[in-house]
């Protein structure tokens, strides 16, 4: 046993410090960024646009996600429970850019050979191989198996962008990308809807916790998301302050007319991927060794996610002209931490 005395810091426990800037106006930021991995030698594939990514919950990485979310060039994390038919009916009805959404595989794939998230994975990436993304979506991406099926992975679509975890420490990054992983999502139980921290103590706070991911991510040509603890659009900026290349969000786009669920008085139903709610919907493991590690909330109704994407985005802006930072790449260079007891005025 040992503790480790440096204290960790989330979103909350800081702020941006104001510098001098010479941008005139939000509209000098440019707030799209091109990306080319860590296997492009293998590849080929670039990518450009804004780092944002909707996470492959339900009710987030939906569809109806995806085709708003691609008219301002973000990506879309779409959740691994749609059939290849419902692929089909996406692409050829409602227009989806294959180039903005990322195919997710979940942890069956890691035991069962013939598991259908992963036979729909490689039908959906054999008839539309313009897809360049795949994420391998786990909850504990520490053991030995996950990395195994990651160099598995790896070797099954060598011509692909890889995307691997969760993981919140700079060694299991590290052990990622050396497995063949182009990205790592980094995050354990930063989300609105998680519970991992109170059903095991474990975790690290975010935003220390993307710093050291990124670092060592960057060191060996790998990209990071940081995945989850984003309440409010100024903790968008601090993740990318952070080094973080791509953003996750889960919690600040639930709730919308895109989320594909029905309303009751008013409100979406919005629940953790390991949560109770979860198992219903998707059925839990046969194995009896399962842990409730996700809630279940309805949040008032928002309308569109054009509008809340629009207030992130300028909230972004915003913030990178407060900062000095031109575009998105260089907001990590821009930024100096403030470390805080109390962020704004409460009062009302």
């Amino acid at each position: 046993m040992r503790i480790k005395p440096d204290i960790k810091l989330d979103f909350k426990d800081v702020l941006l410090e104001p510098k001098r800037s010479i941008l005139s106006s939000r509209r000098s930021v440019n707030l799209e960024r091109n990306f080319i991995f860590r296997h492009w030698e293998k590849t080929s594939i670039s990518w450009s646009g804004i780092p944002i990514i909707s996470s492959n919950m339900d009710g987030v990485g939906t569809f109806s996600m995806a085709m708003v979310l691609q008219e301002f060039g973000m990506l879309t994390a779409i959740k691994k429970h749609y059939t290849f038919d419902d692929w089909k009916f996406a692409v050829i009805n409602k227009g989806l850019r294959l180039n903005n959404v990322i195919v997710c595989i979940g942890t069956n794939a890691m035991w069962e050979d013939n598991a259908e998230d992963y036979a729909t994975a490689k039908s959906v990436l054999t008839e539309w191989p313009e897809i360049n993304f795949i994420c391998i979506d786990v909850a504990n991406g520490y053991q030995q198996n996950f990395v195994d099926f990651v160099k598995r992975v790896r070797d099954d679509f060598p011509d692909k962008v890889l995307i691997a975890g969760n993981v919140i420490t700079a060694e299991m990054t590290e052990q990622l990308i050396i497995s063949g992983a182009d990205i790592v999502k980094c995050g354990i139980g930063p989300g609105s809807v998680c519970t991992t921290r109170e059903q095991t103590g474990v975790g690290v706070p975010q935003l220390s916790g993307v710093m050291e991911c990124a670092d060592a991510a960057h060191g060996l040509g790998g990209h990071v998301i940081a995945d989850g603890g984003c309440t409010v659009p100024g903790d968008v900026t601090k993740a990318f302050g952070a080094g973080a290349d791509f953003v996750m969000l889960g919690g600040m786009l639930a709730s919308h007319d895109e989320s594909e669920t029905e309303s009751v008085n008013g409100k979406y139903e919005f629940y953790g991927m390991s949560s109770d709610r979860a198992k219903e919907v998707h059925g839990a493991r046969k194995d009896g060794y399962t842990s409730t590690e996700g809630k279940r909330v309805m949040i008032e109704a928002k309308g569109s996610v054009r509008v809340t994407m629009k207030n992130i985005l300028g909230g972004l802006r915003s913030a990178c002209t407060m900062i000095g930072a031109r575009r998105i790449k260089d907001i990590p260079k821009c930024t100096t931490f403030v470390m805080v007891n109390n962020q704004q005025n409460q009062m009302y």
